[in-house]
């Protein structure tokens, strides 16, 4: 989004930095299964309402995988672990 809007510059497309992103350091694309959506409308306990987040804390709990991330509310969510 951040290209589509001019907000950043990269020499590559998205699909071309994916790709590169994914084939160069092991990260793992998963898609958006039921599951995760179901978990993403039933988080245990007190989380903000943010779709977006609410399905990256999802993934994270359904493949029992920790999040690195800055983000300080999903760091202080104590249902998933997170590093930064």
């Amino acid at each position: 989004m951040l290209c589509s809007r001019g907000s950043i510059h990269v020499k590559v497309t998205p699909e071309q930095w994916l790709d590169n992103a994914v084939h160069k350091t092991g990260i793992q694309v998963f898609d958006l299964s039921a599951q995760v959506a179901l978990e993403s409308c039933n988080l245990p306990g007190k989380f903000h309402k943010d779709p977006a987040d609410r399905i990256i804390v999802a993934t994270a709990r359904i493949h029992n995988m920790n999040l690195v991330t800055k983000d300080q509310k999903i760091i202080d969510y104590p249902h998933v672990e997170s590093v930064w």
